[in-house]
């Protein structure tokens, strides 16, 4: 076999996985989820950005770190997801950083996202819960709340796909400036993250996937809506900024 007919290398991979209060299901979704990745073949890492827990989600994430070698727990001391989801971004050494959560660990999700990241020039993928083709199984309630969310960003900053808080893969290389251009943060980050993205020019493509979480939402939707009101103002203002 020539150089040149050589495999390409497997990227090493960095999943970053907020979470809150996960007590329950920590231990037994990390080790579900080490189990699946077991056929894939690439090296990886997991971060664990705990934000602000009130239950033992950090003993048990510190337990899980000690046992294996490639789980790191972070900690940032707040309830504040978006934060916890850029730490762990800024933090993360892999080639590609896959952003998931607990109660998914979608790793069809992973398959279909690292093939379009190799075989294509695409840069950020993300998986949508609202286009065609996608299996959204939450309560009735998130899903209008998903639907009425991204119609106010195609609204007031002028979004053109069709979700933002799905999962996410992307080259870490491409898109590392542009998590650190992100200002905002609880709620909104990866909806500024996904905008500003497709601002900058980066290779975006939306693919559909299943959602079917493993418990109730840890925050309640209707408390969550002035700030992210608010925020998305902040945002429009922000990506706007940033373009004059």
């Amino acid at each position: 076999m020539t150089e040149s007919s050589q495999p390409a290398a497997k990227p090493h991979v960095s999943i970053v996985i907020p979470v809150y209060n996960e007590e329950g299901i920590l231990r037994g979704s990390v080790l579900e989820l080490r189990e699946k990745l077991r056929p894939f073949g690439f090296t990886y890492e997991l971060v664990l950005c705990e934000n602000g827990s009130r239950d033992r989600t950090v003993e048990i994430g510190k337990e899980i770190e000690a046992d294996f070698p490639e789980v790191r727990m972070i900690s940032i001391g707040q309830p504040n997801y978006g934060l916890a989801m850029r730490t762990g971004i800024l933090a993360a050494r892999g080639d590609v950083v896959i952003c998931d959560e607990i109660d998914l660990c979608d790793t069809e999700f992973y398959a279909r996202a690292l093939a379009l990241l190799e075989r294509t020039d695409t840069d950020l993928v993300v998986g949508s819960k609202a286009m065609v083709g996608s299996n959204d199984q939450r309560p009735w309630v998130r899903r209008v709340g998903t639907r009425v969310y991204n119609g106010l960003l195609r609204a007031v900053c002028n979004f053109r796909g069709t979700d933002t808080h799905g999962l996410k893969a992307f080259k870490r290389e491409v898109l590392l400036e542009t998590a650190q251009r992100c200002v905002l943060d609880r709620d909104v980050f990866a909806s500024e993250f996904v905008i500003r993205a497709h601002r900058e020019k980066k290779k975006v493509v939306e693919i559909p996937f299943a959602v079917h979480e493993k418990r109730p939402p840890s925050i309640n939707l209707l408390k969550r809506v002035p700030h992210v009101i608010k925020s998305v103002a902040k945002l429009a203002i922000s990506v706007r900024k940033t373009e004059t």
